[in-house]
């Protein structure tokens, strides 16, 4: 782990012109320099870099950032491998966070088994192209597939001896230790190793990073007859984990970023044979269900995923098969399913590359209308059908974007020819079910044992009650967390007397904490609690500069949204003061605090009026909710009274 001086350290060297200028042709522009954005096809330059400010942004696209940001994104490396380029440049020293003895070797025997994997790829690629067996076998396997051999190359093909201890015999020799030829999954045995890819040809799983975490062995045709395990795969290990790495994404990582695209395969030869038809963009998760992690690891290239299956059973249950996580991730998923006989492998070498694209822009749906065609539409049995109807009602529910959801729900009300408020409504009861099942889990959490003893609910929480974040509350939650970004360690409120007699002042951090606070208010994104948190913890501290601190944050999430968030009031070219809303700082921030309580007790109005009308003759319940409803009108006229007629929305 980079400590935070040596992330200062470098972030105090770089020179974001020269790290641009590596990758792009700048011109000096006035102050500034411009070039032809590198992230889209820019036909003039849009892309622009203030030496002053330290960042670039595209005026086209959006993209920008600082030189960290802009390295991840152009190539499509992690935060700290970005931070290590840049430490690299500039000759600074990495000063990694002391290490336990435990942590110690735990690094050494990864740093081990990534060394050991390397030459093991190296061993099987040589068998494949020197050893007689591997020319005669292995090779001509791939040859038979259609597989040149610039991509065996690309792809680090190799080929397995049938003799079952010969990596075994070979590694040893060549000095490595049993140890990690165990651990890594090469080899199994306790007195004598054997190896687990024998008489296999091998394709090398490399993580994003192009570093070899793992092995796939397939057995060759001639063998496969009656054989369970066509394919045997490395266990997983301390640097392979199954459901965090995707076949080909190394490979893929460019070209997903340039067409803003991913195809998502089931094989290893489907990955391969898109790629020598000309189509990079591909990777596969090798059958199993895409994980979250895998998902995360999708959107830091492109938000836009076609799933491409066969069109039998098998293919209808893959295209399927996690698309509910791939929604509830923010991905857009189209689907299509190749013609009968045909998988990617097969129709990729039947076809060019404009010919396969062309194929499926005219026939890709996008997943909903999908899942109608193949649950709901020709289904008569009035139950079999709401059923149907409902699971898809529920993978829209799931769509983090409302303005997306609601174009969905509307569409397949058309579809159906159902009233949308209809589904309106179906769809609100599930998400109010999901808060509420959430709700009841973070409870029994704390009935555990992880609540604080004597803890209570604070009054005007039972006013203002669980609120779930639309797009009003977002932005305002957006244009607070901002205000911590850009003006944290501002003090906005000097010599405040306290109860015991002393005084103290807030800084803009520690009054939206405590506002907040006051009342158990939290945000939505973790983000912005963790930002709020980190800003109260720094305040008062000499030299403490909230913008800077969270710009080079040592979490690269919450560096890329400062910087973000920051980047706006820095208008490329002229010095830009930052509009306040009328008054000075203290007040627009105040004025977010109320706008934001304004906008949860308004969701509460109409939440109890709701419930009001659901109570039907529960007089007992009736009652409460009048009482509540008139308290939550009482605080709402409050809160207008303080904000007069300055309201946000």
């Amino acid at each position: 782990m980079i400590d935070r001086q040596t992330i200062d350290k470098i972030m105090d060297a770089t020179n974001i012109v020269d790290v641009v200028s590596d990758f792009v042709t700048l011109r000096k522009a006035g102050v500034n320099y411009k070039g032809l954005c590198p992230f889209h096809d820019d036909k003039t330059p849009s892309f622009m870099v203030s030496p002053s400010k330290q960042i670039c942004k595209c005026f086209a696209c959006g993209e920008g950032g600082t030189a960290v940001n802009f390295l991840m994104k152009h190539e499509q490396i992690t935060y700290p491998e970005a931070l290590r380029w840049l430490a690299k440049k500039y000759n600074i020293e990495i000063q990694e966070k002391e290490l336990t003895d435990e942590e110690k070797q735990q690094q050494s025997d990864r740093d081990s088994m990534f060394i050991v994997n390397e030459w093991a790829m190296k061993y099987f690629q040589d068998i494949l192209k020197d050893d007689p067996d591997g020319i005669a076998i292995g090779k001509q396997y791939f040859r038979s597939r259609g597989i040149r051999d610039d991509i065996i190359e690309k792809f680090n093909l190799g080929y397995a001896l049938s003799k079952r201890d010969a990596l075994a015999l070979a590694a040893q020799k060549a000095g490595y230790k049993a140890e990690y030829l165990v651990k890594t999954g090469l080899c199994y045995g306790e007195d004598a190793l054997r190896d687990r890819y024998a008489g296999r040809v091998i394709f090398p799983w490399l993580n994003v990073s192009g570093r070899v975490v793992a092995f796939g062995g397939r057995l060759l045709d001639s063998r496969t007859k009656g054989v369970q395990q066509k394919y045997v795969n490395s266990p997983d290990s301390d640097i392979y984990h199954k459901d965090h790495e995707l076949y080909g994404l190394f490979q893929a990582k460019k070209a997903i970023a340039k067409e803003d695209r991913v195809y998502m395969v089931e094989g290893y030869t489907d990955v391969i044979a898109m790629h020598q038809c000309g189509l990079e963009n591909v990777v596969a998760n090798s059958g199993t269900a895409l994980s979250v992690y895998q998902i995360k690891l999708l959107r830091r290239f492109t938000q836009n995923i076609t799933l491409l299956y066969d069109g039998d059973e098998a293919g209808i249950h893959a295209a399927m098969r996690g698309t509910d996580m791939l929604l509830a991730e923010g991905m857009n998923i189209q689907v299509l399913l190749l013609p009968d006989g045909d998988d990617p492998d097969s129709f990729a070498r039947k076809h060019t590359a404009t010919e396969f694209k062309a194929y499926i822009e005219q026939n890709a749906t996008d997943f909903i209308a999908f899942k109608t065609r193949l649950t709901v539409e020709n289904v008569t049995d009035p139950v079999k059908r709401s059923e149907a109807i409902g699971g898809i009602v529920k993978s829209i529910s799931v769509i983090p974007e409302q303005i997306l959801r609601s174009t969905y729900l509307s569409t397949l009300a058309q579809r159906l020819g159902l009233k949308e408020q209809t589904l309106l409504n179906s769809m609100n009861g599930m998400i109010r079910k999901d808060i509420e099942d959430k709700e009841k889990e973070r409870e029994r959490a704390k009935t555990q044992g992880n609540s604080v003893e004597g803890e209570s609910k604070a009054p005007s929480q039972e006013i203002i009650g669980l609120h779930t974040a639309d797009e009003q509350t977002q932005e305002v939650e957006r244009l607070l967390i901002q205000s911590v970004i850009r003006h944290g360690d501002a003090v906005i409120f000097e010599n405040i007397e306290t109860d015991d007699g002393g005084h103290i002042s807030l800084t803009v951090a520690q009054y939206i904490d405590y506002d907040l606070g006051s009342d158990g208010l939290m945000f939505h994104d973790e983000r912005y609690n963790q930002i709020l948190k980190e800003a109260v913890e720094h305040s008062g501290e000499e030299g403490f500069k909230a913008e800077t601190y969270f710009m080079h944050h040592p979490d690269a999430d919450i560096s890329h949204l400062s910087t973000q968030l920051a980047i706006d009031r820095h208008q490329l070219g002229k010095s830009f003061q930052v509009k306040q809303r009328e008054g000075s700082l203290r007040q627009h921030v105040q004025h977010l605090v109320l706008d934001l309580r304004m906008d949860i007790v308004e969701k509460r109005l109409k939440e109890i009026q709701t419930e009001m009308r659901q109570a039907g003759n529960d007089m007992e319940r009736a009652m409460q909710l009048m009482e509540e409803f008139k308290s939550a009108q009482e605080l709402r006229n409050a809160l207008a009274k303080q904000l007069g007629n300055d309201l946000i929305v």
